[in-house]
């Protein structure tokens, strides 16, 4: 079956294919690393409003595509998937279930971290290796096949991806693109050389199009161009979608991805310049309260959005690898109904801190996406039993955190 998307000008053929299996084939080189701890895993970077980078032309970033038009369904689907693949919790008759996350010192990293070694979903045989700045630069195909050959994993948790603010974006969407395509590609391509299993890939809500439809699912990531101030990340996650089903058709592979929506939590990077939104907020009015100074918001505190806790985005990643079996990605993300604004971000935020000082709105600076309402039908069928955390208590509970750890805290 056959599907063309004429906005992006692609073509995708997409046919069934029996599950894979597992061998363990050998890679030689060694290992080293460049990659700095923005080059981690969190999804949605192009969000950091308080940044204080300059600003470009908001009517040409947020207007570019205003005749475009939204095509009402997806470019394609997928068909129906095969009717039993093996589960994660039988790959362990094979032998050990090795799980290696990429990205494992960033915030979804190290969220996984927790509840697998703290909140007891660590199962009997299996070993999980989390990847730091200091494994390898994956960037690096050589770097890349020697960190497959010493681990040698069974499954793979990719969160690895150069990331930064909504204005760094903007400046510079050719590296974001280039360096995230080979980062992609490397670890697909050696996951596929050394029979690993699964691999979850982690993507980001800023792939869907930038004119859509409200609320946006999984079907509708290919109908239209991303927004222009983040082109070159969000096509370099889009194409992860692609070739999850290119190694699905041709090989059998089960290679899937999930789209968390604005996470936020511990171990995040709170520089004010680089951060995503929530966390620069945080870091920028913890510092006005220790400077006494007004905080300065930039934009006017309209645009939307779904905050969801790292802890909760973690525990539903490891449910992904274990039981989810389906190549399409899957959102991961709090409601509709506790979509909040910037605005209300930051007052809970400063109630979280105790900050009684002056907030400001810098309405020059641009808001950026004003909404990217997503769906959580597909999860709710899934998992209709999951709770999130209230966002008001992942604040204070990061608020905390990052108080806590000031001194070690990436700002």
């Amino acid at each position: 079956m056959l599907y063309f998307n004429a906005n992006a000008g692609a073509l995708f053929k997409y046919f069934g294919a029996p599950s894979a299996t597992s061998q363990d084939e050998e890679l030689s080189t060694s290992a080293a690393t460049h990659m700095s701890p923005q080059m981690l895993s969190d999804p949605e970077d192009e969000d950091p409003i308080t940044s204080t980078s300059p600003q470009q032309d908001s009517s040409g970033c947020q207007q570019h595509y205003k005749d475009r038009p939204v095509l009402p369904t997806s470019v394609y689907q997928l068909k129906e998937q095969p009717a039993h693949i093996e589960k994660m919790e039988s790959d362990t008759k094979a032998g050990p279930v090795r799980v290696m996350v990429t990205g494992g010192s960033g915030m979804l990293g190290k969220a996984i971290e927790h509840v697998v070694m703290n909140e007891g979903l660590k199962r009997e045989g299996e070993e999980w290796i989390f990847l730091s700045s200091k494994d390898a630069d994956l960037r690096d195909l050589g770097q890349t096949k020697a960190v497959f050959k010493k681990h040698r994993p069974t499954h793979v948790i990719h969160l690895a991806a150069k990331v930064g603010g909504l204005y760094e974006h903007m400046r510079d969407n050719l590296l974001f693109l280039s360096d995230n395509l080979r980062i992609n590609d490397n670890v697909l391509q050696t996951a596929h050389d050394t029979g690993v299993i699964k691999v979850v890939s982690c993507l980001s809500s800023c792939i869907f199009p930038d004119k859509i439809t409200y609320p946006i699912d999984e079907t509708m990531i290919h109908n239209g161009l991303p927004h222009d101030s983040n082109f070159g990340y969000s096509h370099a996650k889009r194409l992860i979608d692609i070739q999850n089903r290119g190694y699905f058709e041709q090989y059998g592979h089960r290679y899937t991805a999930v789209i968390p929506t604005n996470v936020f939590g511990p171990h995040d990077n709170f520089n004010i310049d680089t951060a995503h939104v929530m966390s620069a907020l945080i870091g920028k009015t913890y510092k006005a309260k220790m400077e006494g100074t007004p905080v300065t918001v930039c934009g006017t505190g309209a645009a939307r959005r779904l905050f969801t806790l790292s802890w909760d985005v973690g525990r539903l990643i490891v449910w992904v690898l274990r039981e989810y079996d389906e190549i399409q990605p899957i959102i991961l993300s709090v409601g509709e109904e506790d979509e909040i604004s910037i605005k209300d971000a930051v007052e809970m935020i400063a109630e979280a801190l105790d900050f009684k000082g002056e907030i400001k709105y810098d309405t020059s600076l641009s808001d950026g996406q004003l909404r990217k309402t997503t769906s959580i039908a597909k999860l709710r069928r899934y998992r209709p039993d999951f709770t999130f955390t209230p966002v008001k208590e992942g604040i204070k509970m990061t608020c905390d955190w990052f108080v806590a750890n000031y001194n070690s805290a990436r700002t």
